[in-house]
């Protein structure tokens, strides 16, 4: 394996294209040296070409067999993943896998524990947490900055046209606002707090014909007494912020998960305090190069994860109920 992670990319989606691929050669511990489309051999060659990939391969199973990568990148539809990373698994690769991780915990788990049987990492790509200004956000509530947290707001939305054959509404596919962002926001209360909620609860729109939530609203109670309220949608402007309320004031995070498309990597954190004083925090980062290098010094020398696999099947554990929730018209104990 030498100094860097040889990285393989299973399909050819666009996620990796645009950020994975690119954050890969950026990083100081990793290199992509391979791409596999689903079996199209030209779709291969094209996607590689335009990446400036050595190797191609017409099918995930003849990249999985290639003794010269060490870890795959998988971006494929949510339904799809835990297939994938147990095939990964039994072929002695290293996964770094897409969020939502599967579509229940108990996929999760069998995930993360086929990955654990067979000695590979496993990590779900929840990029935005390797961005210091949550690191930063963290230190300022540690300090009493803002007093005691007792709220968490969140919201991670866009506009996206409702059509049945984008697989972000594709229910079979595990398609839903829910499962495509939501699912940030419950990653983030976690992350903030150290903690686990008590209840969930659900409600939102589910589209009559598609089967899918295109809009989801969430409450969370936190053990320690945090409330965490959250909105995922794809009906609604973009948004991704989240908010921290205390006793003692606010912090409030503008761009929170995807700062690169809004301030080109820069983070924002406005600091409100009772006394009627602001404070405008400016941190740099490049999430989705951090993140490969933690997964890739993971791998190379066995540094610990910052997101373990029993945080993925606990994060699902939370998305699950919140979904349940909804579906049934009712609040949900965890």
């Amino acid at each position: 394996m030498g100094n860097n992670v040889r990285w393989g990319i299973l399909g050819t989606a666009g996620i990796a294209k645009k950020q994975l691929i690119p954050a890969i050669k950026r990083a100081s511990n990793a290199e992509v040296v391979a791409v596999s489309s689903r079996n199209d051999m030209e779709k291969a060659n094209c996607y590689a070409d335009e990446c400036d990939i050595p190797k191609r391969y017409a099918r995930y199973e003849d990249l999985l067999n290639d003794p010269d990568i060490d870890a795959v990148y998988i971006p494929l539809p949510n339904h799809l993943h835990l297939t994938w990373a147990k095939k990964a698994a039994e072929h002695g690769k290293h996964v770094l896998c897409e969020k939502p991780a599967a579509l229940t915990a108990a996929e999760a788990k069998e995930m993360v524990d086929a990955c654990a049987a067979h000695g590979v990492v496993f990590m779900e790509a929840f990029m935005y947490q390797f961005h210091p200004q949550h690191g930063e956000v963290k230190r300022l509530i540690d300090s009493g900055k803002i007093g005691e947290v007792r709220l968490i707001r969140s919201n991670f939305s866009f506009q996206l046209p409702l059509e049945a054959n984008n697989i972000r509404l594709n229910r079979e596919m595990g398609g839903g606002s829910l499962y495509d962002v939501g699912c940030y926001c419950i990653h983030l209360t976690r992350y903030l707090t150290g903690k686990e909620p008590v209840h969930a609860y659900g409600t939102g729109y589910l589209h009559p014909e598609l089967g899918v939530d295109s809009s989801f609203t969430g409450v969370l109670q936190m053990e320690g007494g945090v409330t965490s309220v959250f909105t995922s949608s794809f009906e609604q402007p973009a948004d991704d912020s989240y908010e921290v309320v205390g006793t003692e004031g606010t912090i409030i995070v503008p761009y929170a998960f995807r700062p690169d498309k809004h301030q080109d990597g820069t983070g924002v954190i406005i600091v409100r305090t009772s006394d009627g004083r602001e404070e405008t925090l400016s941190v740099q980062g490049d999430q989705y190069r951090l993140q490969v290098e933690h997964v890739s010094d993971a791998i190379l020398n066995g540094t610990p994860l910052l997101y373990p696999g029993e945080e993925t099947v606990n994060n699902m554990s939370v998305v699950e109920a919140c979904l349940h929730s909804l579906q049934e018209k009712h609040a949900r104990v965890k």
